[in-house]
């Protein structure tokens, strides 16, 4: 599949920007680019597939109609009230079939374009879509690994799905760190995009790291997105090929905090940076859906 152009600068917007390259340099000086800047592509190897020493410690293959396995999943809706951040327009619900569920082997998220009234919802915060977010928070986490999710994405502008991670514990973000292994939003249909969040490099600074890749089916055909995070590097790639690398080096803390256990997100969210340009209303419903999640790690647990 062919890649986004290695070495080009394009920023989007001041609190959306991303580098849509294969170079690791921060957005703040991706930003000084006035037309285009070569610089140096960071060596990536030709393929990522399973490390022959990994052996698998956690897997949901979805086989087991109706609501997501509750000792795998939880539902977050902290911010249901509130309103969820960057923006976003959707309201999560909790152990609701309509908007998480499995069938026919697969994870269904699925968004719909409806109220959400205080008599049916009482942690409602006035929202006119619903959808889900489900985590690993409290259920399992992992430092370090080879995580895959293979994962179909819906089409439409508006529409926000990711695959993604953060650390256990209080978080202080983005001080504490977040990968993001997967995101894809509707106005910009045939990318992939994985990104790196710290204290010193993110988005609210438009200083994080990250990297696309173009696919013409990126959100009509199932995909597999897999991430080797180990002490040294965080890789991720699409179906195999290598895209994105952040190697650790000598950066501290503000800049790799990725020494402690991380849980995982799959999320469909409406809004925020999906919603740049607008909400499509023929998006919805709209069906993220998740063939299977499997993660690795040495049996040292490294």
């Amino acid at each position: 599949m062919p890649r986004s152009g290695s070495g080009v600068c394009v920023s989007r917007s001041p609190r959306y920007a991303r580098l849509m390259t294969h170079s690791i340099i921060p957005m703040g000086a991706a930003l000084l680019c006035i037309s285009a800047c070569v610089t140096p592509v960071p060596a990536l190897p030709d393929s990522l597939t399973l490390p022959g020493d990994y052996s698998l410690v956690w897997a949901d293959e979805f086989e087991q109609d109706g609501l997501p396995e509750d000792q795998n999943w939880a539902y977050d809706t902290q911010r249901n009230t509130a309103g969820w951040w960057n923006d976003e327009l959707q309201y999560y619900g909790a152990a609701r079939e309509k908007n998480a569920r499995v069938e026919d082997g697969r994870l269904i998220i699925e968004a719909h374009n409806e109220p959400v009234p205080i008599e049916r919802f009482p942690d409602t915060g006035g929202q006119s879509y619903t959808s889900a977010r489900l985590f690993t928070k409290g259920k399992a986490t992992w430092q370090y690994g080879y995580f895959e999710v293979r994962a179909k994405l819906p089409c439409g502008r508006g529409l926000w799905p990711a695959i993604w991670t953060l650390p256990e514990g209080d978080l202080n973000w983005p001080d504490d760190g977040e990968i993001d292994i997967m995101e894809y939003v509707g106005w910009d249909k045939d990318r992939f995009h994985a990104t790196v969040h710290t204290r010193d490099n993110n988005h609210t600074l438009g200083t994080q790291f990250g990297a696309s890749y173009t696919s013409p089916t990126a959100c009509s055909g199932y995909h597999t997105h897999s991430l080797l995070w180990t002490e040294d590097e965080i890789l991720v790639a699409v179906d195999g090929e290598p895209y994105f690398h952040y190697p650790k080096g000598n950066k501290g803390y503000g800049e790799w905090p990725f020494d402690r256990p991380h849980y995982l997100l799959l999320n469909l969210a409406i809004g925020g940076w999906g919603g740049q340009d607008g909400i499509d209303p023929d998006a919805f419903p709209a069906r993220m859906e998740i063939d299977y999640v499997r993660i690795y790690q040495k049996l040292d647990g490294s």
